[in-house]
Order: C-alpha cells, then structure tokens, then sequence
C-alpha cells in the first residue's frame, strides 16, 4: 500500500496556474517529480468560484500534454475561476493540485497592438490596432480588446542613430491613427508602440519595430 501513495505523491501534477493574453486563457501544470514516467495521464476539471460541483473539462480529460484551453469555459470574464489536474499511471491516480484563483478581466495580459506605418511629406502615419479577444460578436467578428477595457496607445520612435533603448514617446491616447510631423528627410525612423491599461496598472509588451526612411 506505501508504494502506491510513495506514486500518487510522486505523480501529483505541481505548478497548476493559468496563462492568460487576450482572454485566450490555458491552463498550465509541470509533471510530479516522478518525471521519467512517459504514461502519465492527466484529468482536467474548472469551477467558477462559489459553485460546489466541479465540471470535467471533456477535450483534457485522459491527456498526455501539460497544457490544457479553457478559453471557452473562462469566458465570463468577471468571473473567479478555479481549475484542478490530477494524474494517473499504472492505474494508481493523485490527489486533485489546484490552480490560484483566476479571474480573467484582472489578470489576463493585453498583446501589443497592430502597428503599420506609411510615410508622407516630412511626417509618418501611424495605424493602430488593439488585439481582438476570442470572443465573437453575433456577425462571427472577433471583439477587439478595447471593448472591455479602456485602453490608451504609446507610441514610440527611435530614430536608428541611436540604439534601441533610446525610446522617445510621442503621443499616448485613444486616437487610432496618429500623425508624427517635422521629421528630417533622408533619416530612417522606427516606431515601436504598446497599449497602456491605466485602470489595471499595466501594459502590453512593446510591438514590433516598422521601420521608414523619409
């Protein structure tokens, strides 16, 4: 009977949390320390906090990954959710490991935003997109991420003389397409952008560089 709570102990999924960018939330878990077993099976259930009964999550029920998507079961994002894994091998299975608590709206990280750039007499153009959550309107469209949040665009140029550190904000706001005037001709100017959450205290990771020679 030791040698099989010594495996339940040994197989016990550790680390159980969620990742989380633009409401595409999955649930993450590393293996037990027994981590050479190759037929770990892994059983998946989520619960809004507050109910008693807790839901199988069908599509992770039975797996050999690590990963599990609960996007579509998260998607009351107001909601605080909880998630469960358990493992099984050779017919022995672990107690449940539970995830933090987890609500969507608060914790999932907003991506940068789309940025394209197009050059016109001595100024350059800015076109910003906020990323577009999972979530569909009634047509089928995806629902940008400013529907839920008041978000704000930062946008930056680093002129290429300079490194790449050397950021200088030009605007922050709503505007979506922005205008960057009394630019030199001749000189190649990079803009970077990110999006500001002020409410949640956060910000997106920075978007790639596009870059124009004027």
């Amino acid at each position: 009977v030791m040698e099989n709570q010594d495996l339940q102990d040994s197989i016990k999924p550790q680390k159980v949390e969620f990742h989380s960018l633009n409401f595409n939330s999955t649930l993450h878990w590393q293996p037990g320390w027994a981590r050479e077993a190759k037929d770990t099976l892994y059983f998946v259930q989520y619960k809004v906090y507050g109910q008693s009964t807790w839901q199988n999550k069908h599509d992770c029920w039975g797996i050999q990954s690590h990963v599990c998507d609960l996007t579509h079961e998260t998607s009351d994002i107001q909601e605080p959710y909880y998630a469960r894994v358990k493992a099984s091998l050779a017919g022995v299975y672990s107690n449940w490991s539970l995830s933090y608590r987890f609500t969507p709206w608060r914790e999932t990280m907003i991506g940068p935003p789309m940025v394209t750039v197009v050059h016109s007499n001595k100024s350059i153009i800015v076109k910003l997109q906020a990323p577009r959550s999972p979530y569909k309107r009634k047509r089928g469209s995806e629902i940008p991420m400013t529907y839920y949040y008041d978000l704000l665009y930062q946008v930056f140029v680093i002129n290429n003389l300079l490194d790449e550190q050397h950021r200088v904000l030009v605007y922050e706001g709503k505007d979506k397409f922005i205008r960057i005037k009394d630019l030199r001709p001749g000189v190649s100017y990079c803009i970077m952008a990110k999006i500001s959450v002020p409410m949640l205290d956060r910000s997106s990771a920075y978007s790639s560089r596009q870059c124009t020679i004027l």
